[in-house]
C-alpha cells in the first residue's frame, strides 16, 4: 500500500529528480533568485528549507550533511556564510515563490523562487511590524488610567471669552458620565 507516500515526482526517475533538485538548490543559493515552474519551485522549497535550518548550527556534521545534498563546495560556503548571516533570526520560511504567469510554449505555470532576505525591493517596503494587542468592547482599566494620568499631568488652561456677545458654552461631559452613558446603552 502507498499510504502517506505523496510527493511530486516531476515526471522523472529518482536519480534524475535528486540531481535536478540539487542543482536548483545550488543555483538558488548562489544567485539568490531563479525562475522555474511552480511545481519544481514547490518541491525545491521542501528540499532547501531543511538545509537552511540545518545550516544555522555551523558544525562539521551539518556541513557534510548539506554537502551530501548540494554536492557543491561554493554553495556550502555561501550557505553557511552569507545566507545564514541574513536568516539566522528567522524561524522558518526562508524562500518566497512569486507567480509570474504562464510559459508560452506549453502553458506551464511559471514563477520566481527567491531567498526572502535578499530581495532589496521587498525589504524597503516592509515596515517594522507593530505590536498588536487584543481589544475588548468594554473599556479596560489600563486605557482609563492612562487618560486620567494625561489629564492630571496636563496644565489646566482656562479660556477667557474674547467678547461678551459669544454664546455661553455647555459644560463638557466628564469621563465618568460618558462611561455611565455607554453602560446604559
Amino acid at each position: 500500500m502507498r499510504h502517506g507516500k505523496k510527493f511530486n515526482h516531476l515526471g522523472r526517475k529518482a536519480a534524475h529528480r535528486k540531481a535536478m533538485l540539487s542543482n536548483m538548490a545550488t543555483s538558488l543559493i548562489l544567485h539568490k533568485r531563479i525562475s522555474t515552474t511552480l511545481a519544481k519551485a514547490k518541491e525545491l522549497k521542501k528540499y532547501l528549507e531543511p538545509l537552511v535550518t540545518r545550516a544555522k548550527e555551523d558544525t562539521t556534521h551539518n556541513r557534510r550533511m548539506a554537502f551530501a545534498y548540494l554536492k557543491n563546495k561554493e554553495a556550502i560556503i555561501e550557505l553557511f556564510g552569507e545566507v545564514i548571516s541574513k536568516v539566522a533570526t528567522r524561524p522558518g520560511g526562508y524562500t518566497r515563490i512569486i507567480k509570474t504567469g504562464f510559459r508560452l510554449g506549453d502553458n506551464a505555470e511559471m514563477c520566481i523562487i527567491e531567498l526572502v532576505d535578499f530581495n532589496e525591493l521587498m525589504l524597503k517596503d516592509a515596515q517594522p511590524a507593530k505590536k498588536t494587542t487584543r481589544r475588548s468592547r468594554r473599556g479596560s482599566g489600563k486605557s482609563a488610567a492612562a487618560e486620567e494620568t494625561k489629564a492630571t499631568t496636563a496644565p489646566a488652561v482656562e479660556e477667557a471669552p474674547a467678547k461678551d456677545t459669544e454664546e455661553p458654552k455647555a459644560p463638557e461631559a466628564s469621563a465618568d458620565s460618558a462611561e455611565e452613558e455607554t453602560d446604559n446603552k
